[in-house]
């Protein structure tokens, strides 16, 4: 089952902050490779975000949690930021994931020195949840980090370094 949502109107090149872009956010091999198309729905099902909640919500995690690391270590490559449900469940994503609402990305990492200082910068911005993946391993690949719009967020770390 694919995302029949058009994605006409989405600008791939609008900057969300000033070194991530809508495409980056929104880009998935997976997607790629099941020709799923991963945007978010104009006029989603009760219940779900909207494409300009969603959009809000990457703009959001970009400025507050992803631009800050930026500015500190340089490059970062987010391996998934937004998932259409289709995407969530052919990577067996969490049926709840942030993903879906555009309040989280994964950033990869090269090993555990990398994971360490990118985990330490994230610390002190204001995160949701932030996960060291995988989360049962010493040689971690990437981390899942997430932020909230409403404030409410826990500063919650799962997985060790």
């Amino acid at each position: 089952m694919t995302n029949e949502t058009k994605s006409t109107d989405l600008d791939y090149e609008e900057r969300l902050s000033p070194h991530f872009t809508v495409g980056e956010m929104l880009r998935s091999g997976v997607a790629v490779m099941l020709r799923i198309k991963n945007v978010p729905a104009t006029e989603p099902e009760e219940g779900k975000p909207s494409r300009d909640e969603v959009m809000a919500n990457l703009r959001a995690l970009c400025t507050c949690v992803l631009e800050p690391l930026r500015r500190r270590v340089g490059r970062v490559i987010v391996s998934s930021g937004y998932r259409c449900e289709a995407v969530n469940r052919a990577v067996h994503g969490a049926v709840h994931s942030q993903h879906l609402r555009g309040e989280a990305a994964d950033i990869h990492v090269t090993g555990l020195e990398m994971c360490r200082k990118y985990a330490a910068v994230l610390r002190r911005t204001d995160f949701d949840q932030m996960i060291l993946e995988p989360q049962n391993s010493v040689l971690k690949r990437w981390i899942h980090i997430s932020y909230r719009r409403d404030e409410k967020n826990r500063h919650q770390i799962l997985g060790e370094v």
